[in-house]
């Protein structure tokens, strides 16, 4: 688990190896990642973007930007969290992401970003 606050905002995230859902004869291993944000600051925001930075072990090298999170664009006052969990495929046994969210204060509509801490993505097997 990794834990970095910008601005503000903590963020916590967690990776998990989908084993149910991966086919390692076919290279695909899935990820679910679990993330919390929390709102520290003495502001109410806003969640506008993401913006993930995927490394595979293979070499391969995504960036994936979009809207909100699942769909979401989560307003937080001060002392309130969002929880959410997403996936990710991968062609090899481990990886890494980070990335950050575009926020916004509701008060004066300021932008800024928050940065999600850099996480592996392990099948259990290779830690021993």
């Amino acid at each position: 688990m990794e834990t970095l606050t910008t601005n503000g905002i903590t963020i916590t995230v967690e990776g998990f190896y989908q084993s149910g859902y991966s086919k390692p004869k076919d290279s695909k291993f899935i990820f679910a990642y679990r993330i919390n944000i929390e709102n520290n600051s003495d502001d109410t925001v806003q969640l506008l973007r993401r913006h993930w930075f995927i490394f595979d072990s293979s070499g391969v090298k995504k960036e994936v930007e979009g809207e909100g999170v699942i769909g979401k664009q989560p307003v937080l006052a001060p002392g309130q969290s969002h929880n959410y969990i997403s996936w990710v495929p991968l062609i090899s046994e481990i990886g890494k992401m980070h990335g950050n969210f575009l926020m916004q204060r509701q008060s004066d509509q300021t932008q800024f970003r928050v940065t999600v801490p850099l996480f592996t993505l392990i099948v259990p097997h290779k830690l021993n």
